[in-house]
């Protein structure tokens, strides 16, 4: 009997129907070449396969259930060599833990986490998932590339009801990166979940020692380790030599210092682990061939199959991308949180909450990166931001440094006022000009702390795909002391960096390094910049890399002559080459952001995305595209889980259950045809004292019909957004 013919569209039911014919009714007497399981092109090296008993060691939790996510860390017997388990285990621990509040009060174990079934109810125990884990390598044959792909798939999976759901990793984590977030709902869904570490993983080099991470996260030596590292910089030895005698005890990151600028790959490595997914899919449940017992009928394919491309901020905008990309008809539909979504060209539209129309949207990542990084800690003391750090966090000597940033700032005339408040003032507003909401000032301190300047660096060097030894503007990646000075890699740490590092410094010990600080290389928080001689957060390196963004002099406009110039055209090229089209296929979609967000800033990623996408898509299919807008939610949901250390706890509300809320939302309307929820502002209230837990009333669903007043709509070339 021939194969039959699915429906492409995957109509509820049918589908269903469809396989069931296919699995039990058909037969081959003939097998064309095209039905044959045949392994995803550019793949290197094998698959590995290994098999969780849910009990002692499982998918989602790896053996450590609810209560152990929620607890302290796990310890490695040895430290100093952990195994490749032990840092799986930690690996999933601290990225779980990375992208949620893990609290009992800020809603683990009651409104989400692996004892949470997809309905709510509280029904999973400790949330365990037994299954199988595959992992490969994608590269493009220069071994550069090594981008790591994994697909799960749990014993719960049935082959007559097949789905896929895509997990690509946030910001520059490894391949575990979304596990807490799409992973978790696609496991518990019983579909498999494709992952890509989409070639910005946490690999290290310690240009010094010649250490580099394995795939499996045990270090290696860079000259015996033959292809087998996560990344491995491509800088030739006498370059290493002479940085190395310069500037000592560096490292090099696969995200900053790969020189592939991975982001232009992220939506093509999100559907190369759905290929992945179909093929491993294929070999576990595919029918074997009459003529080749070792050879399998593709019986699980994309005509039959429900595949949602899902994931949260860089994840998000990878699955975006991969939907704009999808040539195959791989994907059905779309469900993301918080996205990287850069849209590219976008001056048609126009952006308004309640009566105010926003000023400035629409920009780069890199673009308004390098901007908060010029006026962000001088706004951070501004009393209408008014978030005091606990002193663990911010001493008092990043206080003066924030100072010194407002004096150097203003006698540059880049910033008005006469006093120090006055230009706290004046660079806040600026950031609110620029696209930054009025509700995210609170939120602007910690996010200078702790993101703001690393993105800076990373994203301007793998734009412009620089090495490691082009030291641009000035900056490196080291461990550093408790004065700032560069000190060599601490072992114990570097050797668990696979389980504790997310990719992008400062992270598991490695810090950014300013190198051209009046006396010596320091930490940048402690660098003096040449310019003031003062500390002020090396001010002169973050205009260097606006500048490099922008092509002329922040302070006087001038363009860039000689070698920065040279620079900025390498990393306006790479910006280029990575901004969206928002032309989903006609894909049904929906696209969750916090109203808080201040490290991708809705006028410029979810709400900018989305407009485009509702002025370029044919009215058809633009028309299948929701956006839900939630109050008091930002970026990092693991912030709240501090308390007073930071103060979101009062300030924030979770955003993780808006995205499981829109997973559910896709899946009814993919398997049973129901109405998407419409494009909506959701309210919600922050905990009013640390002591108190979160409840139901904090966080609303997603409103199936929501008032007038809560509606977002497109009117002609405006995205009208409620107050």
């Amino acid at each position: 009997m021939n194969k039959p013919t699915l429906v492409p569209t995957r109509t509820p039911v049918a589908a269903a129907a469809a396989l069931t014919a296919l699995v039990l009714g058909g037969c081959a007497s003939s097998t064309s070449s095209e039905d044959i399981n045949t392994l995803p092109a550019g793949l290197s090296g094998a698959i590995a396969e290994k098999v969780y008993d849910g009990t002692a060691d499982d998918l989602l939790t790896a053996g450590l259930g609810k209560t152990g996510l929620m607890g302290a860390a796990p310890a490695y017997a040895v430290p100093a060599a952990p195994t490749a388990t032990e840092l799986r285990r930690n690996a999933v621990y601290n990225n779980y833990r990375a992208l949620v509040d893990y609290t009992a009060a800020g809603g683990m174990g009651v409104f989400f986490g692996p004892n949470i079934d997809l309905s709510g109810g509280n029904t999973l125990g400790e949330g365990k998932i037994a299954g199988r884990e595959y992992i490969a390598y994608a590269d493009d044959g220069t071994g550069r590339q090594n981008v790591t792909l994994m697909v799960q798939i749990p014993d719960s999976f049935q082959p007559g009801r097949p789905c896929i759901v895509t997990a690509t990793s946030s910001g520059s984590r490894g391949v575990y990166g979304a596990i807490g977030t799409a992973g978790e709902w696609g496991l518990k869904r019983g579909c498999a979940v494709a992952y890509t570490d989409k070639g910005s993983g946490n690999g290290l080099h310690d240009l010094t020692s010649g250490a580099v991470m394995a795939r499996d996260g045990t270090m290696l030596d860079a000259a015996t380790a033959a292809g087998k590292a996560l990344f491995q910089s491509a800088a030739a030895a006498s370059e290493v030599a002479a940085f190395n005698a310069a500037t000592p005890n560096r490292v090099a990151y696969k995200h900053a210092h790969s020189q592939q600028n991975p982001e232009k790959d992220w939506g093509r490595n999100t559907l190369d682990a759905v290929r992945l997914a179909f093929y491993v899919l294929n070999e576990r449940y595919g029918t074997a061939t009459a003529a080749d017992a070792n050879k399998k009928v593709r019986t699980i394919v994309p005509g039959n199959t429900i595949v949602i491309a899902s994931s949260v901020s860089n994840g998000g905008g990878a699955a975006l991308a991969a939907a704009e990309q999808d040539t195959e008809g791989l994907i059905d539909g779309i469900a993301v949180s918080e996205p990287n979504a850069q849209p590219g060209a976008n001056g048609g539209l126009t952006i308004q909450q309640g009566a105010a129309t926003v000023a400035t949207h629409s920009k780069p990542l890199i673009d308004y990166f390098t901007y908060a990084n010029v006026y962000q800690p001088c706004a951070a003391l501004s009393l209408q931001a008014s978030q005091v750090l606990a002193a663990a966090f911010w001493p008092a000597a990043f206080t003066t440094a924030a100072q010194n940033r407002c004096t150097a700032l203003a006698a540059r005339g880049l910033l008005t006022g006469a006093t120090l408040a006055e230009q706290a003032d004046a660079a806040l507003a600026k950031l609110n000009r620029y696209g930054w909401q009025a509700e995210s000032n609170f939120f602007q301190q910690s996010h200078y702390r702790f993101a703001t300047n690393s993105i800076a660096v990373t994203y301007v060097n793998t734009y412009g795909r620089f090495s490691v030894t082009d030291s641009v503007c000035g900056f490196s990646m080291a461990n550093t002391d408790a004065t700032g000075n560069v000190i060599a890699q601490v072992a114990a740490t570097q050797a668990g960096l696979f389980a504790s590092g997310n990719g992008i410094p400062p992270t598991g010990g490695v810090n950014l390094v300013y190198d051209r600080s009046v006396g010596g290389a320091r930490l940048d928080f402690l660098a003096t910049s040449p310019t003031s001689g003062t500390a002020d957060f090396a001010l002169d390196g973050a205009l260097c890399l606006r500048s490099l963004v922008t092509g002329q002099d922040e302070a006087t406009g001038a363009t860039l002559t000689g070698t920065l110039k040279a620079q900025s055209d390498r990393v306006i090229a790479g910006v280029n080459a990575v901004q969206l089209t928002a032309k989903l296929r006609g894909k049904p979609t929906i696209i969750v952001a916090g109203r808080s967000d201040t490290l991708l800033p809705i006028n410029h990623t979810a709400r900018a995305y989305f407009g485009k996408n509702q002025l370029t898509d044919p009215a058809s299919d633009a028309a299948k595209v929701r956006y839900i807008e939630v109050t008091n939610a930002q970026h990092f949901d693991t912030f709240i889980a501090f308390g007073a250390l930071l103060g979101y706890d009062t300030k924030a509300v979770p955003l993780h259950p808006y995205l499981n809320q829109a997973l559910n939302a896709m899946w009814n309307h993919l398997t049973t045809g129901a109405a998407l929820p419409v494009s909506q502002v959701v309210r919600t209230t922050a905990r009013a004292t640390s002591a108190t837990a979160l409840s139901a009333a904090n966080v609303p669903a997603i409103a199936t019909a929501p008032a007038a007043g809560d509606q977002i709509v497109m009117t002609g070339s405006t995205l009208k957004v409620p107050d």
